[in-house]
């Protein structure tokens, strides 16, 4: 079964950057869509942005567009969440989540077959 790992999740101030990634192991991340979830404190987990299989479709929440971006190198079975210009409504942990994909081109917040234990991202003064 697949196994992901999250990391890069620290106190940043406002306006910095952080780059989390998502490792996987025991299986390949080929076949997988990958979602970056969230969850702040007191409030409901959100899909934050999402990758097709392949790379090639992408996909963010209105709060982070043009601020995050989300990338991965399958043959390093590893995807990534680049997040600058960070502000305390970005606080949250961070998870990473796997959606096997039977056909690329797509991706979606619904669904998840595997997650993350995530990653705590703190920003504050």
């Amino acid at each position: 079964q697949l196994q992901l790992v999250e990391s890069g999740g620290e106190l940043v101030q406002p306006g910095g950057s952080l780059r989390l990634t998502c490792a996987a192991s025991r299986a390949s991340l080929d076949h997988y869509n990958i979602v970056w979830f969230r969850q702040a404190p007191g409030k409901e987990r959100e899909g934050v942005s999402c990758i097709s299989r392949d790379g090639d479709i992408t996909n963010y929440q209105d709060s982070v567009k043009g601020r995050f971006t989300i990338s991965r190198d399958n043959a390093k079975n590893t995807a990534y969440l680049q997040m600058n210009n960070l502000n305390p409504e970005d606080t949250a942990v961070y998870f990473c989540a796997a959606d096997w994909a039977i056909v690329g081109g797509w991706c979606t917040y619904s669904g998840m077959d595997y997650w993350g234990k995530g990653t705590l991202v703190t920003v504050s003064s």
